[in-house]
This record gives structure tokens, C-alpha cells and sequence, in this order.
């Protein structure tokens, strides 16, 4: 041991491949360290800096079958985070939530001021696409430090870029400090990819020409998976030595009847 964390980077077309080459080398090469959760006869974690970059975030398959959680939390969660439709649980003094991700980014409270973050980034890129300054944050110093469940997202940072044809593309990456790598990482970039698209159409409506969906890039601080599922995540491992990528992973067409049940749920609860 030298006292390093190791410092990864993975690079995939497909987001179901990118999260899966993570998580792979997340556990192969990734060092045994313990955490502030665990119990007393619990394996050390194993834990890296990882950069993952999906090149194409729409590309089909979208879908990877062992995320842990079934395709209606995926969808849910999404709406979570892109529509806010959980804003409302938000409700610390009664031990519920503390954030949200759409909270933070989409109403962002600052000496008695709500920041829309979001739109301030689509205006901001619709004037000048290759600003550097695009960008939106989550941490709250005043909340967030004494809190049992900080946010784990800290940032995200967009810029557009012409490719070859002249057609705009607008480029996202995200930063955590923190993020379990097997159960968290792949229901986070689901939803802040489809973030990431609709930022460009509507970037695309204000200033009147097309922008693509460009690569996603993905850098956390701490990309773990925890000693307290090493059993549970034998079943990944598996799965992977003994199916074909089109076996591991579903298209977004198959998906589709579970996230309009989550939709039908999710109107019901607001009903």
C-alpha cells in the first residue's frame, strides 16, 4: 500500500458499457478501504477516483439489466431529478428528506433568493456555447456539513463544440465526491443524461438551430462498492462472465410499458 487511491478512467459508447467497465474496474483494481457505514465484521470497501465518459448517451442499448432496483424506480427516479416530483418530501425537521437534486439545481436558495441554476446554464450557453462558466452547483456550506446525508453530486458543467458538420453539440460532465458505484452510479447518469438532452432542445429552441446530445463524462471523488453487498455482487460478476452484452442489457423500447406504469403511479400520488 502506498497510501495512494488509485486514480481510474473507463471510456465506453453505450452508458449500460461505460457504468459496467466502472464497476469492473472499480472492483479489479480498486483499494480495500472502510467506511463511515459499515459494521463491525464488514469487508473493507473497495474504493477509487474514477472518470467514467459514455460517448454517446442515446446510443441503444440504453438500458443495463443488473442495475439493482426495477425499471419503474428508474423512471421515478428520473422524473426526481429532471421534474422535481418528489420536491416536496423535502422536510428535515421531521426526519425526511434534506435535498433534492432538482432543488438544489433548479431552485437553489441563497440569502432569501431562489437561482434557477439550470436555466441560468441554458441562457448562459445559448449566448456564448463555448463559455466556461456554464455551470451548477449543489453544495450548501451552511446545511450540508453537519447533516448525516450530504449531496453527492457537487457540480455539473456543460459546453457546446461544432463537430464536422457544423452541428452543435453540447457536452455535460458531472462531478460527486461520493458514489456507490453498483447501486447509485447507474440510476444518477440514466437521469442526468435525459437531463443533459433536454437542456439542448431547449437550447436548440432559443437559438434556433439544432444541438445534439454530446459525450457525458463522469468524475467522482470516492467510486465504491461496499464490503456489506460483496455477496449480492457476486451475481453481477456472474452475470457478466457468463452472458452476452445484448443478454445484460435491454433498448429503451423495452422499458417503455414499466416507465408509463411509474408515470401512471406517480399521477396517481400527485392526484
Amino acid at each position: 500500500m502506498s497510501g495512494s487511491i488509485p486514480a481510474l478512467f473507463v471510456q465506453a459508447k453505450t452508458l449500460p458499457e461505460a457504468w459496467e467497465k466502472a464497476v469492473l474496474a472499480c472492483w479489479q483494481h480498486g483499494v480495500d478501504i472502510k467506511t463511515e457505514y459499515d459494521r463491525p465484521d464488514d469487508p473493507a470497501s473497495k474504493d477509487c477516483t474514477m472518470m467514467w465518459v459514455c460517448e454517446d448517451p442515446f446510443a441503444e442499448p440504453r438500458i443495463h439489466r443488473a442495475f439493482p432496483g426495477g425499471l419503474e424506480d428508474l423512471e421515478i427516479y428520473r422524473q426526481e431529478v429532471v421534474v422535481g416530483v418528489h420536491d416536496h418530501w423535502i422536510a428535515p425537521e421531521e426526519g425526511k428528506w434534506t435535498y433534492t437534486y432538482h432543488k438544489r439545481l433548479f431552485c437553489y436558495e441563497i440569502e432569501s433568493q431562489v437561482v434557477d441554476q439550470i436555466q441560468y446554464m441554458i441562457d448562459k450557453l445559448s449566448e456564448a456555447g463555448h463559455t466556461r462558466r456554464a455551470q451548477a452547483i449543489t453544495w450548501n456550506p451552511k446545511l450540508d456539513p453537519p447533516t448525516d446525508d450530504p449531496p453527492c453530486l457537487q457540480r455539473v458543467w456543460c459546453r457546446m463544440l461544432a463537430d464536422e458538420q457544423g452541428q452543435l453539440v453540447l457536452n455535460m460532465n458531472t462531478h460527486w465526491r461520493s458514489r456507490d458505484a453498483y447501486k447509485a452510479a447507474y440510476m444518477n447518469a440514466f437521469a442526468f443524461t435525459d437531463l443533459q438532452r433536454r437542456m439542448a432542445d431547449q437550447i436548440a429552441k432559443k437559438i434556433g438551430q439544432p444541438v445534439a446530445v454530446g459525450r457525458y463524462v463522469d468524475l467522482v471523488d470516492s467510486f465504491h462498492i461496499y464490503g456489506s453487498y460483496f455477496k449480492q455482487f457476486e451475481g453481477f460478476l456472474k452475470s457478466v462472465q457468463t452472458r452476452s452484452f445484448a443478454e445484460r442489457t435491454w433498448p429503451s423500447s423495452f422499458a417503455e410499458p414499466m416507465f408509463e406504469e411509474a408515470r401512471e403511479r406517480l399521477a396517481a400520488e400527485k392526484a
